[in-house]
């Protein structure tokens, strides 16, 4: 997907096996971008790309945000996080569960330089989950632009046209392209 969107702008390898999982403690999803993407850059000496999401719910003031992967908890599942969520909102009113999916993307050149893009796409956490494509929150979060449905019951190809790693990413290309 990455590599659909940014084309030619960057020259994408994998990241090498021997890089650890890096601890994402940033107090921000660029914080933790940035700390995948300098873990990167100090041990290959190339430029390292990396990002992080966040869903932030209006209601939560902004949780599970940076929180997201572990808002349950430090060793939480998938499943854990949407019953955590599912639960904080009960008997919050459906027009007051709005939400939003946020992600940043990040380019570290060896030189320290960066070009940071974010990406969003805004819509509603639903009162039960529904449907089997995706993966974590998916199956609970109605964006604005799926006619009433989650990311978990969209086409990987309609989630991906409206998706906020998509957005953040097709940003990312064009300030590429725009600073070189």
């Amino acid at each position: 997907e990455i590599a659909a969107i940014l084309g030619d702008a960057v020259d994408l390898a994998p990241r090498p096996p021997e890089i650890p999982d890096v601890v994402e403690d940033g107090a921000t999803l660029e914080a933790n971008a940035r700390l995948k993407a300098v873990a990167i850059v100090e041990a290959t000496g190339e430029a390292g790309l990396a990002d992080d999401t966040g869903l932030e719910v209006d209601a939560l003031s902004g949780a599970p945000g940076v929180h997201s992967a572990r808002f349950a908890g430090e060793h939480a599942t998938y499943q854990d996080n949407v019953d955590h969520l599912l639960a904080s909102l009960d008997g919050v009113p459906e027009p007051d569960r709005t939400a939003r999916f946020r992600t940043v993307a990040l380019l570290r050149r060896p030189d320290g330089t960066e070009v940071i893009a974010e990406g969003a796409v805004e819509g509603r956490i639903t009162t039960e989950a529904r449907g089997t494509g995706g993966f974590g929150y998916d199956p609970v979060f109605a964006p604005e632009e799926g006619g009433g449905r989650t990311f978990a019951e969209l086409t990987s190809d309609e989630k991906h046209a409206i998706s906020h790693r998509g957005r953040a990413f097709r940003a990312l290309a064009a300030r590429l392209g725009s600073s070189g």
